[in-house]
């Protein structure tokens, strides 16, 4: 089955208030009342391993290869916008390259608290598209609005390596851009049912090489606004599976948030696996749709 990777026409992003994201999120939940708060320690993933789906083989003893160009931000001039001054990482969620080097993704990094895989290969449709593909083309219409209203982008990766980032270089390229914001794009591989976003905050993580301390508050405006921009935007409701049907959920096990010094959300944008969500994320159209809510999202957070 042929899919769509090429954007359509880029629109601005549309601020709003955190007070009216975090109602949008309401409107679509079964109530905000009773559901999880971005500080309370959320469900674990049905994706066990590293920061998405895992895999098992021999882990290797070579180093992973240098980051390249993907980690810098694009060389040509930007307009005056809303945004202008400010930085923002996008992490696209695995490599499509990864699958060919399983050794490699398997070696195990420090997170802080722990250890676990240097990344994944991520999840796919039953029709096999990727999930490493879906998030570099969210990514890549992101960038494009975010660029049209005058901020500085960087992308953690391009699929440009052989594969990569692992999940401590995800956290260092954003730490070491001093980031406004930084978001990782990904998609859920959950059963078939589970429907719908979520977002995924930092908890509070003090130990070894992490210390997320003075990220949380931020980075759980941040994620309440995406939050809110993307349901209304998308149409999509709130996770059924994950979040109380708040659309957000705090983890204690992701290297690329225990590890991170600058505000920072992982974006579960639906789940691959069951039928209803595949046709969304498989459609260019909700794609560019997804990328807007995310943009809304994260100017809001910025001009807050």
């Amino acid at each position: 089955m042929p899919y769509d990777d090429s954007p359509p026409p880029t629109r601005r992003a549309r601020p709003l208030s955190a007070a009216a994201a975090l109602a949008a999120v309401c409107l679509t939940a079964a109530g905000c009342g009773g559901g999880q708060e971005p500080g309370e320690a959320g469900a674990a993933s049905p994706r066990p391993g590293g920061d998405a789906a895992t895999s098992t083989a021999p882990v290797p003893t070579g180093k992973q290869p240098e980051p390249t160009t993907s980690a810098s931000a694009s060389a040509k001039p930007l307009p005056k916008g809303p945004l202008t001054g400010r930085t923002v990482v996008i992490d696209p969620g695995h490599n499509p390259g990864n699958r060919d080097h399983i050794r490699e993704i398997n070696r195990q990094v420090d997170i802080g608290t722990g250890r676990k895989e240097c990344d994944t290969t991520g999840t796919a449709t039953n029709d096999g598209y990727a999930e490493a593909r879906f998030t570099l083309d969210v990514s890549h219409r992101l960038r494009a609005l975010l660029e049209a209203e005058g901020a500085r982008v960087r992308l953690t990766h391009d699929a440009d390596r052989p594969f990569g980032p692992c999940i401590d270089e995800r956290a260092r390229i954003g730490n070491e851009a001093k980031a406004d914001a930084v978001v990782s794009v990904h998609a859920d591989g959950s059963a078939v049912g589970n429907r719908g976003f979520h977002v995924i905050l930092p908890a509070g993580v003090k130990g070894g090489g992490a210390d997320t301390s003075k990220i949380v508050k931020s980075s759980a405006d941040l994620g309440a606004r995406i939050a809110g921009h993307f349901a209304r935007t998308t149409g999509s409701a709130p996770s059924n599976y994950i979040g109380g049907n708040t659309g957000l959920n705090t983890r204690d096990d992701l290297g690329g948030l225990n590890l991170s010094t600058v505000p920072k959300v992982f974006v579960e944008c639906g789940n691959m696996r069951d039928p209803k969500d595949a046709a969304l994320l498989t459609s260019a159209s909700w794609r560019q749709k997804a990328a807007q809510g995310l943009a809304d999202g994260i100017t809001s957070y910025l001009k807050g």
